[in-house]
This record gives C-alpha cells, structure tokens and sequence, in this order.
C-alpha cells in the first residue's frame, strides 16, 4: 500500500531517539535491541499507512500518539 503520508523527524525526536538508543546499548542485549529497531521501523511504516488509527493526545489535539512500548511513545502531527 502506497501512503502520501511522510515522516518528518524533528531535531528534537532525532536527539530523543539517540538519547533511548544510547541507553539500551548500555542497559540491553544486542538482541533486543535489533527487536526494539524492528518493532519501531514497524510501528513508523503502519504511521505513514494508517496515521489516522492513532489516538488524539488528550494534551495536545493536534497530536496523535502512538504507544510503542510501556516506557516509549510516538507523537505525530
């Protein structure tokens, strides 16, 4: 399925993603950090097909939030 939808990193969520990758090379097998990659290419390809799925954040309705895991969230504009 083709999406006209694009994902657009701000400088912000590039630092954020560095920052987890970082700490799960510190604190995770290299295991499971190839399968946190994974699930994240995954969640960003079902973003860009289907943003809509996502909730509204009840914060900012503007933003829609999508739970990658208990500890990380994806918000999307």
């Amino acid at each position: 399925m083709d999406s006209d939808f694009k994902i657009c990193w701000t400088d912000e969520a590039i630092n954020n993603l560095e920052s987890i990758l970082n700490y799960l090379e510190y604190k995770w097998t290299e295991h499971e950090i190839e399968n946190f990659k994974k699930k994240l290419i995954k969640q960003i390809e079902l973003i860009k097909n289907n943003p809509q799925i996502f909730r509204v954040s009840k914060y900012n309705p503007r933003l829609r939030k999508a739970v990658l895991s208990k500890q990380n969230t994806i918000f999307m504009k």
